[in-house]
């Protein structure tokens, strides 16, 4: 589309037809995901993003200068976009690392006094426990005895990181449970 048409349909967007913002989406969309996509590596972080710089677009319209390329100030919100994005993500992981540092501390500690004052039968009282759960946490415990990495797991079992790490979690209380049914 050339710059007149452009420009046609931002006025008629802004003038109520909301229906001409299609036009817009449909002539930049591929841009705006593929500038995303360099940035980004999962499909649906760029779905997700390329609507919001849509969306944001599309509120801020009437803020848009007519003389400047409307495909560049897409990708200056596009860019807005990733860095709030990073930055997010940024610390949603920082925050994930300290959870898994204090639950793995946590249980690490009451796994060591637990087996501290336990003879073999609370050894072999785990390993009929950890035979019960089901296979997916088995599969987990298990991988996490053998020194597998998360993220290799979480990419065989298909899941995030995040999900394995609940995954180990609740294993690991469902076999604390388990321990001091069969010890008692």
């Amino acid at each position: 589309m050339d710059s007149e048409c452009i420009s046609d349909a931002i006025r008629r967007v802004v003038g109520g037809e909301r229906d001409q913002f299609r036009v817009l989406v449909r002539e930049y969309g591929l841009m705006i995901r593929s500038y995303l996509g360099s940035h980004l590596h999962r499909v649906d972080e760029i779905d997700d993003l390329a609507q919001d710089v849509f969306l944001t677009a599309f509120r801020q319209l009437e803020q848009f200068d007519h003389r400047t390329d409307f495909g560049a100030w897409l990708r200056g919100i596009a860019r807005n976009r990733l860095l709030m994005h990073f930055r997010s993500t940024s610390r949603r992981h920082a925050r994930e690392a300290r959870f898994r540092e204090e639950v793995s501390g946590i249980v690490e500690r009451d796994l060591e006094a637990h087996f501290a004052n336990q003879s073999d039968h609370a050894i072999e009282a785990l390993l009929r426990c950890v035979n019960t759960l089901p296979d997916r946490m088995r599969r987990v415990v298990r991988a996490g005895l053998d020194g597998v990495k998360t993220v290799v797991l979480a990419s065989e079992l298909q899941t995030s990181t995040g999900a394995i790490y609940n995954l180990q979690y609740r294993a690991n209380a469902l076999l604390r449970e388990c321990v001091r049914r069969e010890t008692e």
